[in-house]
């Protein structure tokens, strides 16, 4: 209890599903909590029911961030986590994709990633301190049909937290991401049974993995236990990449 007392967190994309989970296990930590999110209504009520701050933000929106950022650190007086956590899909095999589904996944799921983290990070170099935590994939590892996309996106992010944790170490800050596999949010239930199936079939525990378990990881690496871990991904996934 209270790893992350004292602490302030942003989570991207924390009005539901592993964002909402991980802004409730953060919370339960100790730590103030801003949530993200371009869900208005979900937002607020989530952020509501944990005690949390609610800003509605478009991670692929520079001003934006930059404007919310300020928000955060003007009411908290300090960032330190933030969780990249918001992403979307727009699923379509290559021959089907079109130029507009490429690149609105690229504009939230890896320029939001970067809008965020650009923006961040200075407020965590004047302190010299920060843990910064990416969210990627299974698939951004070994790819997945119809999903050039968010493949790309998810893997490119593994790569800028690299390059970041190269960067941002020596100023006192790690950069770590989190490849979760299969898990029972709440798009993934309203999936047909049989796609859900074939996922649980797919991970050799035999069972999607749960928001809290996604959340747990992020919490392990934004705590003091994992200071020494730095550039790392760590895939959450039941054995799925095996």
């Amino acid at each position: 209890m209270n790893k992350l007392q004292g602490k302030t967190a942003i989570i991207t994309g924390g009005a539901a599903g592993i964002g909402s989970a991980t802004a409730a296990l953060f919370r339960q930590e100790g730590a103030s909590v801003a949530i993200w999110d371009i869900n208005e209504a979900q937002g607020r009520a989530t952020a509501a029911a944990l005690g949390a701050t609610f800003y509605r933000v478009n991670t692929a929106n520079l001003a934006e961030v930059e404007e919310a950022a300020k928000a955060v650190h003007e009411e908290f007086g300090r960032i330190d986590i933030l969780v990249n956590n918001a992403g979307i899909t727009r699923d379509a095999s290559l021959a089907k994709m079109t130029p507009e589904q490429w690149q609105l996944v690229l504009d939230v799921n890896l320029s939001g990633v970067f809008h965020c983290t650009k923006t961040v990070a200075p407020y965590m170099i004047e302190r010299g301190y920060g843990r910064i935590l990416n969210a990627s994939s299974v698939v951004g590892i070994y790819g997945n049909f119809g999903q050039t996309n968010y493949v790309a996106t998810k893997s490119g992010v593994i790569g800028m937290t690299k390059v970041w944790a190269r960067e941002l170490g020596r100023k006192g800050i790690t950069v770590n991401a989190v490849a979760p596999g299969f898990i029972a949010t709440e798009m993934v239930a309203a999936m047909p049974e049989k796609i859900v199936k074939m996922m649980e079939e797919k991970t050799p525990l035999g069972r999607l993995g749960k928001p809290e378990e996604i959340a747990a990881a992020y919490l392990f690496l934004a705590s003091d236990d994992a200071a020494f871990i730095n550039g790392a991904t760590l895939s959450v996934d039941g054995g799925a990449v095996i």
